[in-house]
């Protein structure tokens, strides 16, 4: 197993999720129930899921495309959402 690769997923992904809407929905779930314990493991199961399923998904896209388009792709779409945050943020708040 690579640690390093290891390592650096669990960071980066511990480091996304923080406040996530669905740990706001595991607050809020948590909060109204009688059951904290069946509120951990359905999110957490979840979340494993998703994750998996991500990976899966991840992997045969990696066998259909070279890295390299791969990276260029992730790059574009990182930065369109960039630019659509710091350009139309302030036009959607001044329309409230």
């Amino acid at each position: 197993m690579d640690w390093h690769l290891l390592g650096l997923s669990f960071i980066t992904v511990f480091l996304s999720e923080l406040g996530d809407k669905s740990q706001l929905a595991a607050i809020a779930l948590s909060g109204r129930s009688q059951s904290r314990q069946a509120v951990f493991f359905g999110t957490a199961g979840a979340l494993l899921l998703t994750s998996f399923l991500g990976a899966l998904a991840g992997g045969a896209v990696a066998e259909l495309l070279p890295t390299r388009l791969l990276k260029a792709i992730a790059a574009v779409g990182f930065a369109v959402l960039a630019a659509r945050l710091l350009l139309f943020s302030e036009a959607s708040t001044d329309a409230e």
